[in-house]
């Protein structure tokens, strides 16, 4: 059985925060939801300031004080984020263990190393990276039916979202295996 994710681009907070409010009254699940977004309050020198393994990118505690709130402090496992030579970043659900994690160092590189990782091809992650590192907020939903997938489609289009994109992750024998999965995107419009 494959996991499947929906991605769209929002331009705008107030944009994010309306598809974010739309995927919880469908029921969506906190968990299943992730935004990515450029931290603008916080210095360029945040992975120096606050953490001793820059080079493996720092991740601080779930507390972001006033910078998020809300709908979007409604998303579980949400966090700063310092991925060295890109940036201070918020990032909450899923996404935040893929940015986070030392498999983001030099092998997969940035948000587009992080983003294939859950499964998004590299051209799609390359392109999300680019609209993320222009100010943009990346959002995500983990679906588990065809249903679930045209309902995320339907609120990220009613939203104006851009670039929306779904991507299936290909199951693997043993899900700790270490070895990359194939994925592809399935549909884009």
């Amino acid at each position: 059985m494959s996991k499947k994710s929906v991605f769209c681009i929002a331009t705008t907070r107030h944009q994010a925060e309306q598809i974010v409010d739309r995927l919880k009254v469908a029921n969506f699940s906190n968990n299943d939801i992730s935004v990515l977004f450029p931290d603008k309050d916080t210095t360029r020198d945040f992975a120096h300031e606050k953490s001793t393994k820059a080079p493996e990118g720092a991740l601080t505690g779930a507390s972001t004080g006033g910078i998020v709130g809300g709908t979007l402090g409604w998303i579980a496992g949400i966090g700063a984020l310092a991925i060295p030579g890109v940036g201070p970043f918020i990032a909450a659900g899923p996404i935040m263990a893929a940015l986070s994690g030392a498999a983001i160092g030099a092998a997969l590189g940035g948000i587009a190393g992080g983003l294939m990782g859950l499964g998004i091809p590299e051209i799609e992650a390359k392109r999300y990276e680019g609209k993320v590192n222009a100010g943009n907020l990346l959002i995500s939903v983990h679906t588990e039916n065809s249903k679930e997938i045209d309902q995320a489609k339907d609120i990220f289009t009613a939203a104006g979202a851009e670039d929306i994109c779904v991507t299936e992750e290909a199951a693997t024998p043993k899900e700790d295996q270490a070895t990359p999965r194939a994925a592809h995107v399935v549909e884009k419009s």
